[in-house]
């Protein structure tokens, strides 16, 4: 079986960053995945679940509601590995594209303060696996580290691996 493309990314140095991960173009529109890594893979613990829903509930309110982007937003869902989350917009961006957006939405994830929308039994299915003071942290610590003032580096992926 094929290895898949994200699986060819030297993930030992990938660094915190917005990547585009892959470009699909369903009935002739490009739709653009990337890569939010909130944690450098394999040498910082990965995230808790608690505030990794969090995150997802406030990044996709916001999202949902931007008045630029709202119409073009396809899914902003968390990793499997727990380090990052995955943003599909429709339209075909670059990395650097994203950087205003994402740190908006990391902003506003930093400084939530109240109830987390969606986080009741009659919105979610699991309500109760939610840690705001913990997303807040995770969401100023990825500003910190990997949005304001982004360099190239956390940009681009590292070079892919023989396969």
């Amino acid at each position: 079986m094929e290895k898949i493309a994200s699986f060819t990314v030297n993930h030992m140095d990938l660094l915190a960053g917005i990547y585009v991960s892959r470009k699909d173009e369903v009935n002739g529109n490009v739709i653009t995945t990337f890569d939010l890594r909130m944690k450098r893979p394999n040498y910082e613990p990965v995230m808790n679940t608690a505030e990794m829903h969090t995150i997802e509930h406030l990044g996709a309110t916001f999202l949902r509601n931007h008045n630029d982007y709202k119409d073009r937003i396809i899914y902003f869902g968390p990793m499997g590995c727990r380090t990052g989350f995955y943003l599909i917009v429709a339209g075909d961006y670059e990395s650097k594209d994203m950087v205003e957006l994402v740190t908006q939405m990391y902003e506003f994830i930093g400084d939530f303060e109240g109830e987390v929308p969606g986080a009741s039994p009659m919105d979610c299915g699991n309500y109760l696996d939610m840690n705001l003071p913990m997303a807040r942290y995770e969401a100023k610590d990825y500003l910190k580290k990997a949005l304001y003032n982004i360099s190239r580096e956390r940009l681009e992926y590292p070079p892919t691996r023989n396969v």
